[in-house]
């Protein structure tokens, strides 16, 4: 997916003729903390609902803050990547898209983020979660999906979270199947390490087992 199918039509540019005012007025209705501003159709940077509060009055044009506005983006062409990436490094409210030509195209915001990742890790799947523990030359994904394939599940998603003190990493396997165990008994068997599970049929069993013992308790 490409930065410019994650615009939010929500976010409008602002103009380097507003007003402070409406810039905090739009803020506030749209939810969001930095907005971008444009000259005309060129995209000019980001301003931010803590620059306007310390520098200017809400009456004067928000032209007055150019000097301290960032200049944050992503071309269309670029991936999701990639604006995941400025989001986690810049920590901002929205990150502009721009054309070659730096003509401003729109805005993603973090919700789109957070629904881009949604979809990217199956989250609204149903099915169950294995983090196995492992060491990185020992990571293997032909032989995982083929130990996940061999008991009936299909990986839906796959992540690899290397830490920075070791040669360890975590692999978060999203699968298929709400039953897991003959998965977890086949990956015990070749010698990994289930760091944790985490499985739909044990969540609803126990929450079944909840829902009886109270029906049990009312009609004592």
């Amino acid at each position: 997916m490409l930065a410019k199918d994650l615009i939010s039509t929500d976010i409008p540019p602002l103009k380097v003729t507003d007003t402070a005012k409406k810039a905090l007025e739009w803020m506030d209705e749209f939810k969001v903390s930095h907005l971008p501003v444009i000259d005309k159709t060129s995209y000019i940077g980001v301003v931010s609902d803590a620059d306007i509060l310390d520098h200017i009055s809400s009456d004067e044009p928000i032209s007055k803050l150019r000097r301290s506005f960032s200049k944050p983006f992503v071309y269309e062409h670029m991936h999701a990547y990639d604006v995941l990436k400025m989001y986690a490094l810049l920590k901002i409210s929205v990150i502009p898209v721009i054309d070659n030509k730096e003509h401003f195209v729109g805005a993603v915001t973090s919700q789109k983020m957070l629904e881009y990742f949604s979809q990217l890790t199956a989250a609204q799947e149903p099915g169950s979660l294995i983090v196995l523990e492992l060491h990185q030359h020992d990571y293997s994904l032909s032989q995982i999906a083929q130990i996940a394939e061999s008991n009936g599940a299909k990986i839906l998603s796959l992540f690899l979270t290397p830490r920075s003190d070791s040669t360890e990493l975590d692999v978060t396997i999203k699968l298929s199947v709400n039953d897991v165990s003959a998965v977890l008994q086949t990956f015990e068997r070749f010698g990994y390490n289930v760091k944790a599970s985490f499985s739909q049929s044990v969540q609803n069993t126990a929450i079944k087992d909840r829902y009886d013992a109270l029906m049990h308790y009312l009609n004592i």
